[in-house]
């Protein structure tokens, strides 16, 4: 008997299982995270990304820019914000903007000219010539017809004394009467005269009264200041859809343009993000890629200054522009997904790379970390930050009612949020994690990465840490135990996640179906994911397959349903091994039909992790030996050897629910080392299954409920397993098999041959040729 297995193997196997121990002995130096301390550097409060944080250093060091390509959650936002942290420290009061910039009218309405100066110093200008413009408005001179007044009372006097002298003439000359009455009624219009214009000076300085002299085109040309330092004191602007607009600045729309009432150009200038801050964030570039806005930004980075146009073809403020340039000296920090790399590299040959290669670097974020002592140190402080942030949250949020009404005040309006009653002792208060709820922790991320490594995609941890938390906090508990955790696990689901759950939960009463109304021949259960768009997490569950392989007809291998090229692929690389087994063991080869039915797979299957499930089927309906259903397979079947397939913790995760009724697993013999995290928190035991090494994981308390995983790495440890036949076995009932089938179609072809002479035959009356 041909044995695949070696000591060295079994050994690999047993170190596997020490898989607790080495956590234990790794965490041991703390009992809960209250006694885990968190690092004053900012970029060390990061986790993971060793090579991304080196390489943020050196650049803060240059001021260089910086591209973070990367999957979400895996820190890029939050080393952004550190790099900045680390920046303002360091080379704050450096880089920070001292100048203001000021903005005044130019050549004519539509030009504007920018200005750099002291902030204190052109504010007092602009105080001083308001207060100049101001005084002239009120500066009004009060209405008076003095002069007039004065020149008619003369007169009125003159004319007052030749009436006086006219009479005394009179009494010698009688004659002189007549100048007496005519010099009188002159003095007496006279003083209606003065009356008159007194009265007129009046009602005019009534009138004028509030009144103001006009200044507007004055006031047009006083200086606009777009840009105070004093105020604006961010080092960082963050851009989430960048575009002309909020990256360079404009002009605003002016909605009165006659009637003097137009607003001047500078008055309308507003800047963006190049002109106002040392340091551009910019989350998604994909956004900057959609925008249009790539060529612009080639541009100021290569000048470091941009001219502000109208941006756009029409209406108030197309056709404004500035007489001359803004500074533009910007540290560039974006982020990007793998499909917005691959664009930017063909885009302008990756102009945009180039740039940024030229003073700074591009990022690569990892999405898995190795796992070593350093990293589970890291996972254990990441925990013990989001712990002392979600404490925070409950102090904003509330600390009145904390204060003003105490901690039985927020049980009471806790009862009504929840609609059931809380613990006398509830407390909203923050609770440390224990070192078994930190361990369940990094099981999860064990979980959710392979080859031996921790996912660093940490924000959908997050939410499972805070409703942990929320659990500890309604159970009133001292500390988070794995048991919130767990708790946490089967709640804190993304969309994908419920699903999986529900299909999960369908594909036991199917299989508990096929599994009643058949014989189990040409049927397997096979192992499948659906990965998180948001996440990119991956939930695994079962698939049930069912295969036919039929003798006679076309040689061809079908699969039904939504199948994709890889999975195509698979199968015709699955019909090469049976074609060779023929082959190895000398039997006849006469061609079968196979078909292949992933049975309500309605969404679609793509790729080659079901190839050794799909063979197992086949070769189960060839030799007519049923297959066991309580176990699940996968693997990348080539030849005849099993090669690692991407979940396989996830896809076994999802059978081993006792109410599955699943009583095992065949995995690749390269994953094994995914089966780590399922050893954390629960008994397990060594198993061999003739020569093939496995792990029993007791699902129950006191060594209940065994779930066995075994280590495949050829097909024939599959077929031990699954059908309980060894190689032997294996090729005799091929070769039989194929003996039958032979005999079969030659039956066939010579009683065709009788029933059907040829025209030979008819005609010569002998028998034809074969």
């Amino acid at each position: 008997m041909n044995n695949d297995f070696t000591e060295k193997d079994y050994e690999e196997i047993n170190a596997l299982m020490r898989y607790p121990e080495f956590l234990d002995k790794h965490l041991n130096y703390f009992e809960d995270t209250s006694e885990i301390a968190i690092p004053r550097d900012p970029i060390d409060k990061v986790i993971f990304q060793n090579e991304a944080k080196s390489a943020i250093r050196k650049i803060a060091q240059n001021k260089g820019h910086i591209l973070m390509v990367g999957r979400p959650g895996t820190g890029k936002s939050l080393l952004a914000n550190m790099f900045k942290e680390v920046i303002d420290v360091s080379l704050g009061d450096y880089i920070r903007p001292k100048d203001a910039i000021a903005a005044y009218p130019g050549k004519d309405d539509n030009h504007v000219r920018f200005a750099y100066g002291d902030p204190d110093i052109i504010e007092k200008q602009i105080e001083k010539i308001s207060e100049d413009i101001d005084k002239a408005r009120n500066s009004v001179e009060p209405f008076s017809l003095r002069d007039q007044i004065r020149g008619v009372n003369r007169v009125k006097n003159l004319l007052f004394l030749i009436t006086l002298a006219s009479i005394g003439l009179g009494l010698f000359y009688s004659q002189a009467f007549i100048l007496t009455g005519l010099a009188g009624i002159g003095t007496i219009f006279m003083y209606m005269q003065v009356n008159n214009h007194k009265v007129q000076e009046k009602i005019q300085q009534d009138n004028q009264a509030g009144r103001r002299n006009e200044v507007k085109f004055l006031q047009d040309m006083i200086p606009e200041m777009l840009y105070d330092p004093r105020k604006d004191q961010d080092l960082m602007i963050s851009i989430s859809e960048p575009d002309a607009r909020n990256m360079k600045g404009g002009f605003r729309h002016d909605p009165y343009q006659s009637g003097n009432l137009q607003t001047p150009i500078h008055k309308r200038t507003y800047l963006g993000a190049h002109a106002k801050a040392p340091i551009i964030y910019i989350d998604e570039l994909k956004t900057l890629v959609r925008s249009g806005y790539m060529s612009s930004l080639l541009e100021i980075m290569q000048n470091k200054e941009y001219i502000l146009e109208g941006g756009k073809n029409t209406g108030s403020g197309a056709a404004d522009r500035a007489e001359n340039p803004l500074s533009a000296n910007n540290i560039i920090i974006a982020c990007c997904n793998h499909d917005t790399l691959s664009f930017l590299q063909s885009e302008g040959d990756g102009a945009f790379l180039s740039r940024i290669e030229d003073k700074g670097e591009i990022i690569q974020m990892e999405s898995s970390v190795t796992e070593t002592p350093e990293t589970l140190f890291q996972v254990a402080q990441f925990i013990k930050q989001e712990v002392n942030n979600l404490g925070n949250d409950f102090r904003s949020t509330w600390g009145e009612i904390i204060e003003a009404e105490g901690h039985a005040g927020v049980r009471r309006r806790s009862e009504k949020i929840f609609g059931k009653a809380l613990p006398m002792g509830y407390t909203l208060k923050e609770r440390e994690f224990a070192r078994d709820a930190v361990t369940e922790i990094i099981k999860e991320l064990r979980c959710r990465a392979s080859d031996g490594k921790l996912s660093a995609l940490l924000r959908p941890i997050n939410g499972i840490i805070k409703t942990a938390e929320h659990e500890a906090i309604l159970e009133n508990s001292d500390l988070v135990r794995s048991r919130h955790v767990k708790k946490a696990l089967t709640e804190h689901l993304s969309l994908e996640g419920s699903l999986s759950r529900e299909a999960t939960r369908h594909k036991k009463e199917l299989k508990n179906y096929i599994s009643s109304m058949t014989d189990s021949i040409g049927y397997v259960v096979g192992l499948a994911v659906i990965s998180s768009q948001a996440s990119g997490q991956m939930f695994g569950q079962p698939l049930p397959i069912h295969c036919q392989i039929n003798s006679g007809g076309a040689d061809s291998v079908a699969a039904s349903g939504k199948t994709g090229d890889i999975a195509k692929a698979a199968a015709q690389n699955v019909r090469a091994s049976i074609k060779k087994t023929f082959r190895k063991i000398g039997a006849p080869y006469i061609g079968y039909e196979m078909h292949i039915e992933y049975i309500q797979a309605h969404g679609g299957v793509e790729g080659d992790s079901a190839s050794i499930a799909i063979d197992v089927a086949l070769i189960s309906d060839y030799i007519k030996m049923p297959v066991n259903q309580q176990f699940g397979i996968t693997g990348s079947l080539t030849g005849d050897i099993i090669l690692a397939v991407g979940g396989v913790t996830e896809k076994v995760r999802s059978i081993m629910d006792p109410d599955l009724n699943m009583l095992g697993a065949c995995i690749p013999w390269q994953n094994k080392d995914d089966i780590e995290p399922l050893l954390v928190n629960v008994e397990s035991e060594f198993i061999l299954n003739g020569d093939i090494p496995g792990i029993r994981i007791f699902r129950g308390d006191n060594s209940q409920n065994p779930f066995d995983i075994y280590f495949i790495k050829t097909k024939y440890n599959a077929y031990r397993i699954l059908m309980g036949i060894d190689r032997n076995e294996f090729e005799e009932k091929m070769a039989r098999r194929s003996r039958m089938d032979f005999d079969f179609m030659k039956s066939m072809k010579s009683g065709a041959e009788q029933a059907c002479p040829t025209n030979e035959q008819s005609r010569e009356g002998e028998p034809a040729l074969s």
